[in-house]
């Protein structure tokens, strides 16, 4: 019986245009320190790009028709939340609690493209 161990990767989408690869890397390597990972190159001409999350797979897809995911998020595991959440805001990304969680801190903020994430430290 097969069952499922883990997850691999999380995709967020972003709008189809010139100079969303760069927006995307100032806020998910500039701002959150996530590390790009170099595109199969089967993949590449679709444009986008990929960030490691230790554990795992951040990738930002391009969409013709995009809408940004403002209730569906990925939650990203912190290491210095209120570091983190200082450096966003002072960046000009503004942040929201979210609902006390037993064991953990978190806040929300919405990426370049309006995607919703959530930041959370245990």
């Amino acid at each position: 019986m097969g069952t499922v161990t883990g997850l691999d990767h999380v995709q967020v989408a972003a709008p189809r245009r010139p100079g969303v690869e760069e927006e995307a890397r100032a806020f998910y390597s500039g701002l959150l320190g996530l590390s790009e990972l170099e595109k199969p190159a089967a993949l590449k001409p679709k444009g986008g790009v990929w960030f490691t999350l230790g554990q795992g797979e951040l990738h930002i897809g391009l969409e013709d028709d995009f809408k940004p995911a403002r209730k569906a998020h990925p939650a990203l595991v912190v290491a210095g939340l209120d570091e983190l959440r200082a450096r966003l805001e002072a960046a000009g990304c503004p942040t929201t609690d979210g609902e006390e969680i037993p064991g953990a801190r978190r806040f929300y903020v919405h990426d370049p493209f309006g995607n919703r994430l959530e930041l959370l430290e245990r």
